[in-house]
Formats: structure tokens, sequence, C-alpha cells
């Protein structure tokens, strides 16, 4: 079965043309700084084996980046199929689906019209996911379409982890709780660490506590113990929990009500604020995205220095939580756009946690390792630090795949 995966995030779409009977991934590639005119134009990188074709593109939305996804893979040099009708099935990325979905469904009508409900929780995302759903299936009208959720793999949190303290009224009436988004990268991530652990270690992975850090524009962190997610930073929304490319993650909640009486905020304000004008962007006031973060602070930008220090203290803070709530810890894993490329990032999130046991080893913590899986511990270090390249869409086409061939 071929499969085309869609993953749209909130300035980027992912895709991976995969042939699940030949576990071949046919192409892929990324549409990078979707939306993001500020530095550099959008550019789209599509890569058939050895060979990569990156062009820069007017990509002001998701749709215009489905469009040139389509033109890249029927292009007739770079493309890897001559009609769209060799294409089976469309896996979709979905953020949020609420208390409605807890797993993959197959995509009509009803389930787009509760995506769309689900806008206001996950703002950033399910409007791009929506997109990416609907300009595919204008494209490709003929086959079926599943959206995979983030949420699934965070079922398993209990549900102390998951109650808020609130009302408790407010939970039955409203379904506000933690949901814990990122689930398809988490899931694959810490999958591929309990099998290395068993191998190399002897750690079967019904035992294995693992801390997996998803960082990007988006970033979260979970608790991964014997395979399940016990606990995960973001919540009721994607805003919760570390620092993130625009959105503010964890404040204290009086503050909402302060700004909105000082600045006459009103709802729709203040969401603005907290999701797409805080974070990176909001600290340094020049951008959200980490590499320009990086290249200012070695021009001694401090603004931008002291947004990386917030940034990678959250996550510090994050991994010493979980490592208490894991009752201990075999490893770490960094994953996500800064996680797997951010050897800065990785030094100075890693440093202090040797009381843990972590102990990273900074000839392997280079660049060297861009796209590669990698252990970066020093040979005797107790707890190891891995890197491992995120594949949400090999576990979104497996999904599709499955719900596909359990309507036939």
């Amino acid at each position: 079965m071929r499969i085309l995966v869609i993953n749209c995030g909130s300035s980027s779409l992912k895709y991976q043309l995969i042939d699940l009977e030949k576990n071949k991934v046919e192409a892929r590639g990324l549409a990078d700084r979707v939306g993001l005119q500020l530095y550099e134009s959008a550019t789209l990188t599509h890569k058939v084996n050895d060979k990569v074709w990156k062009y820069e593109a007017d990509m002001p939305n998701h749709y215009r980046a489905m469009e040139e996804v389509v033109k890249a893979l029927l292009h007739p040099e770079m493309g890897v199929i001559k009609s769209l009708d060799e294409i089976d099935a469309v896996g979709h990325r979905v953020v949020h689906g609420g208390e409605k979905f807890t797993g993959s469904v197959l995509i009509d009508s009803d389930v787009e019209k509760a995506i769309e409900d689900c806008i206001s929780l996950a703002p950033l995302h399910n409007p791009p996911n929506l997109t990416g759903i609907r300009a595919a299936k204008a494209l490709l009208p003929n086959i079926p379409h599943v959206a995979v959720f983030d949420t699934a793999f965070h079922s398993t949190i209990p549900n102390y982890a998951y109650i808020y303290a609130l009302p408790y009224e407010f939970y039955e009436k409203y379904g506000i709780r933690r949901y814990g988004f990122h689930g398809t990268s988490h899931y694959y991530v810490s999958r591929r660490a309990m099998e290395y652990l068993q191998k190399t270690f002897g750690i079967a992975p019904s035992e294995s506590k693992i801390i997996t850090c998803h960082l990007g524009n988006g970033c979260s962190i979970t608790a991964v113990l014997g395979g399940r997610s016990i606990d995960t930073s973001m919540g009721f929304t994607p805003a919760e929990g570390l620092v993130m490319g625009t959105r503010c993650g964890d404040i204290d909640p009086a503050i909402i009500p302060f700004l909105m009486e000082k600045e006459d905020f009103s709802p729709k304000d203040i969401d603005e604020v907290l999701n797409k004008k805080s974070g990176l962007l909001g600290i340094s006031g020049e951008t959200n995205d980490m590499r320009d973060i990086e290249e200012a602070v070695a021009k001694g930008h401090k603004r931008a220095k002291l947004a990386f220090d917030i940034f990678c203290y959250r996550v510090k803070k994050y991994i010493g939580a979980y490592a208490a709530a894991l009752g201990g810890l075999h490893a770490i894993v960094f994953t996500g756009g800064i996680g797997e490329n951010g050897p800065m990032e990785r030094e100075a999130i890693c440093h202090g946690l040797e009381f843990l046991g972590v102990k990273i080893n900074p000839a392997k913590n280079d660049e060297t390792i861009r796209g590669k899986e990698a252990d970066i511990s020093e040979e005797d270090a107790p707890v190891r630090v891995l890197v491992v390249p995120t594949n949400e869409e090999l576990v979104i086409a497996e999904e599709t795949r499955r719900v596909v061939s359990s309507i036939k």
C-alpha cells in the first residue's frame, strides 16, 4: 500500500510517500517557513533517494504548500509517480480531537467539522491541519483520508495526572483535562529508545523509564514508563508546558485576567498574545525560530540570549520533575527540529543534570549527528542521552493502513 503522509505544523509541512509493502520511503520533503517571510523565503526541499531538489516558492499558507508538494511528486525528473491515482490513501496528522477522538479515524464531513470545532483548543495547528486535509482531498478526492490524532499516545495518562485542580464539574461539562500532544513523535522515539536500551544494556521495555523531549517550534516533553505515557507537558491545549516558538508555556494563570484588565484585552486578544506573540518571539522581540536565535546570540543580542536561556532552563526543570514521576531514569531522548539539530541546546539542557547520571560526551554532541540516531553520552553514564530523529510519518502511515484495512 502506497500512502502519502501529510504532517502540517504551524510553520511547516512535512510529507512522505511511503510504500509500506516494500518498507520504502519513495519521496520525502519539507515545506519550511510556511507563512514566515521575515528572514528568508519559504522553501520546499524534496528528496528522492540521494537526490535533493530545493527551491524557493511563494507559500503564504498551507494550501499553497500542498500544491507545491503535489508538483514535486509529479515532477518529470524528481517525481516518483506519474499519476495521483498511484496513491492508495492519505494519512494526516491532526493535533486535537478533544474527547471525541481517542484513536485514528476515516475522515468524512463530520470528522472535519469536529476538527474545526477544536480550533479553539489548538489555534496554531488545527487550522493548518484542516487546510492540509481539504487541499489533499481536493487534489485526491477518490481515495480514503485518515486522521491520526496527537492525543492517542497520551490516553494512558492516569487521572491524577490529567485532571486539573479546578471544580470537577468543568471536566464533566467541558472535558477540561490534560490531553497531551506530539503523541506520534513521543511514541516513535520512545519505541526506538526502548529497542536500543534492550539491545545494548539489557533493559526490558516493560521496565524502561524514558523522558522524551520533542523540541521544535512547538515543544513538549513526556514521561514514558514501560512504553506508556504517564505524564506530558502539554495540557488542555498545546499552549501549556515548555517555552515554544510563539507560545508562552507555563505561566501564573492570574496573569491572564491581570493583563485583560490592564490592556483592555478581549478573550481573543489574550489568546493571540499567549499563542502567537509569546515564547521565543515574545522574549527576543525578533524571531520565533531557534536558528535565528542562535545567530543573534552569537552576535551578542541580549534578549536572544535570555530567550535561549529560558528555553533550556524550562526543559531542564521538566526533566527533573519527570525523573521523579518515573521513579528513576534510563534515558533522555531529544527529537524534533531543535532536539535533533541543536547541540548547543542539548548541552545547555543537560548541564547540571549530572546528579541524575547524565553525562554528555562533547565530541559526540556535534553537528555530525544531524539526521542520525546517536547515543551522545559518556561511556560510563548511568543515564543515556539519545538523539533520535522522529518519524511521525511512519506511525501515521501504519495507522492509516490499519484504518483503511478495517473498512475493506
